[in-house]
């Protein structure tokens, strides 16, 4: 089994926490696993990506064709529309439907859903505010997640979680117990 997923957002968002924590929980699962990162400008509020490959065999490159993506995972709606591309004809866009407008060209919010929701497999959800709702503010990149967890396959939610504690437990409990919340919340709220 593999899949390939490209990871997507803007800086600060919390992409690349997302990518260490299916990093940890792949290798804790014996899954071989290859990553590349763009990290654009990201201090500035630019894009940020990563494709992250992970199979039960041996993987040759670590980045992923266009048409050969599973599934994108992204934190803003235009930053999934961006990778469509790579996407295959059965993969997954799991999304927050809620733009972050940091630029002055920004496309027409609307249309980009619409375009989102023209796609045969996503799953749209306004994470931010699930967030705030929850008082979870900073784990929005959780929620998301747990939204994708069943879309990985290749690993298994139960090892998502155990690698999130893993790899906030530095943090201490309460952080934690935030971001399983978060992971939790965003799988088990319906689109």
């Amino acid at each position: 089994m593999k899949k390939d997923i490209i990871l997507s957002g803007v800086g600060g968002q919390g992409i690349l926490s997302i990518a260490t924590v299916i990093g940890e929980a792949a290798t804790e699962a014996g899954v071989n696993l290859k990553q590349a990162e763009v990290h654009g400008m990201s201090q500035r509020g630019g894009d940020v990506q990563s494709n992250l490959r992970l199979s039960n065999g041996d993987i040759f490159s670590d980045l992923i064709p266009k048409g050969q993506a599973d599934l994108i995972i992204s934190m803003e709606p235009m930053e999934a529309l961006r990778y469509v591309p790579f996407l295959n004809k059965d993969g997954w866009v799991v999304t927050s439907s809620e733009p972050l407008v940091n630029i002055s060209n920004y496309p027409d919010v609307d249309a980009v859903i619409a375009e989102l929701h023209a796609l045969p497999h996503v799953k749209l959800l306004p994470i931010g505010e699930l967030a705030k709702q929850n008082h979870l503010p900073k784990s929005a990149n959780m929620i998301l997640l747990g939204m994708a967890a069943d879309a990985l396959e290749i690993i298994s939610p139960e090892k998502l979680r155990d690698a999130i504690g893993r790899i906030f437990a530095r943090k201490g409990e309460t952080i934690v117990e935030a971001n399983y919340k978060a992971f939790d919340l965003g799988r088990n709220t319906k689109m």
